[in-house]
């Protein structure tokens, strides 16, 4: 849910999911018209869809246990597989972000990516105390090391730092209000109460984007179009 969310937002949403899904095999069984509405405000309604199916899995077959197992899940990728792996079953793996990428390329004074920033932060991490290592990592990037005027005077690690300039933050992403996620959105929010048609839907915030969200959703495997109605996929 924090994934490109902000956190004020994520916590009663959370709350109340957990008070709903306090277990995988509890969402597993729910129907996509109601975790869509538990989803409501958050946004990215995909990361439900696929949490959803994560969690039949999990039911039948119990939790993956290492990175490379929780990565075969749906809508996890090498950073979720990594995090939950170390802090959950402490596999020693850094969790590799634009945050770890940030600290770790201004440490060494050089834009890390890719396989040398893999490479890098599996060389640095404490194999001892790999959670603690990632944790650190967040804490400092986000209370310090920050994209934009970092606070290099109060850093505990500025000894290690060669170069805090050759970081480059990315773009800020686009607006909100009439974007394709807005769009998208409203068609969900909609949906959750039921099948409609692309007429009922046209009334809808960003209908610009219907299509074109739609489409999106059709291919992602969220909805589904029959006899001229529109409705969540089952």
């Amino acid at each position: 849910m924090a994934q490109q969310t902000q956190l004020n937002r994520v916590v009663p949403a959370f709350e109340r999911f957990m008070e709903r899904f306090p277990a995988p095999v509890d969402l597993a069984g729910a129907s996509l018209e109601e975790l869509i509405r538990l989803w409501d405000g958050l946004g990215y309604q995909r990361r439900a869809v696929n949490l959803r199916k994560a969690a039949m899995r999990i039911a039948v077959g119990g939790w993956p246990t290492t990175s490379a197992t929780l990565a075969s899940l749906p809508g996890v990728g090498p950073y979720t597989a990594a995090a939950v792996a170390c802090f959950a079953f402490g596999e020693a793996i850094p969790a590799i972000d634009t945050n770890l990428r940030r600290v770790i390329s201004r440490w060494d004074g050089e834009a890390l990516q890719g396989r040398s920033l893999e490479t890098r932060a599996t060389e640095l991490i404490d194999e001892d105390h790999p959670a603690e290592w990632n944790q650190a990592i967040m804490d400092l990037a986000a209370s310090i090391c920050r994209p934009r005027a970092p606070a290099c005077e109060a850093c505990p690690v500025a000894t290690w730092c060669k170069d805090p300039s050759v970081y480059v933050p990315p773009p800020r992403q686009s607006g909100y209000e009439g974007s394709v996620r807005q769009a998208r959105a409203a068609i969900l929010k909609q949906l959750a109460q039921g099948a409609t048609t692309i007429e009922d839907l046209s009334a809808i915030p960003a209908a610009d984007h219907l299509h074109r969200a739609l489409s999106a959703l059709e291919r992602e495997g969220v909805i589904e179009r029959h006899a001229g109605l529109v409705r969540l996929a089952g």
